[in-house]
């Protein structure tokens, strides 16, 4: 336990001291520079303004967590606090965030106290990086560099999401996802490893609740097959009551969509 701790608190440790290199002028200037790099549809820096409440939670915590670390403790949580309102976002101020790491749309996000994010990290909106419990001491995430978290991805616990992590839309993520590695689901699995490719296509993810459904069909097929030839059964009446109950269910969900 303690060199989990040890290993998490060198990674703060050197996020934190590029961060004082820098200087947090500079990190703002590079905030600022991030959506050129991630966002297809900014068409302006005029945007980055009114349109990227996620920009503005990142600079807003650059300063709150400058505070916190200073010991103005009361006023980071304040400061914090009004920035929540209009940003849509809840980023405690002891919570550790590198350099370039963007928030898209930002709207629902949670990062928690222990948390720490480094660099090149890109984080859609909805995602909770949370805890499981009331202990002292690390009991948030671990973002390591280049990782994407997807949009409603619940990362939960002293966990490590490795470099080039990524987790999808929906996932809820409870135990350590390892370097270029994919986690989908719940409780997320690892579906892909040794993947360097960066991009998180949601897309070309297996539908993990649609084969689960497949693999039942086929099995109780495979059940009904064996009953009606080893034990004779006719299930015509039952398969008919079956039958109705699933055009009713097809006519519930068809008047839905309408």
């Amino acid at each position: 336990m303690s060199k989990e701790l040890d290993k998490h608190e060198i990674i703060k440790q050197e996020i934190l001291k590029e961060q004082e290199e820098l200087g947090l002028w500079n990190q703002i200037k590079e905030d600022f520079l991030v959506p050129k790099i991630n966002d297809p549809a900014l068409n302006s820096s005029f945007e980055l303004f009114f349109n990227y409440p996620g920009v503005w939670a990142i600079i807003n915590h650059r300063i709150a967590n400058k505070l916190f670390n200073k010991g103005y403790i009361k006023i980071a949580r304040a400061f914090v606090g009004i920035t929540s309102l209009f940003s849509k976002t809840d980023i405690h101020p002891a919570a550790t965030i590198g350099r370039r790491v963007f928030i898209d749309h930002a709207i629902g996000v949670v990062i928690g106290q222990t948390t720490i994010i480094e660099n090149d990290v890109l984080i859609y909106q909805g995602v909770t990086l949370g805890g499981v419990n009331l202990d002292k001491g690390k009991r948030h995430p671990t973002i390591r560099a280049n990782s994407v978290i997807g949009s409603g991805a619940k990362v939960l616990g002293n966990i490590t999401i490795e470099t080039n992590g990524k987790v999808g839309a929906n996932s809820v993520v409870i135990c350590d996802v390892p370097e270029n590695s994919t986690a989908v689901g719940v409780p997320a699995k690892i579906i892909k490893r040794d993947d360097k490719n960066g991009r998180l296509n949601h897309g070309d993810l297996p539908d993990i609740d649609k084969e689960m459904f497949e693999y039942l069909l086929k099995r109780v097929a495979l059940l009904e097959h064996h009953i009606k030839k080893c034990d004779g059964l006719d299930l015509t009446e039952k398969e008919h009551d079956l039958e109705c109950i699933y055009k009713e269910f097809i006519t519930a969900m068809n008047s839905i969509k309408k």
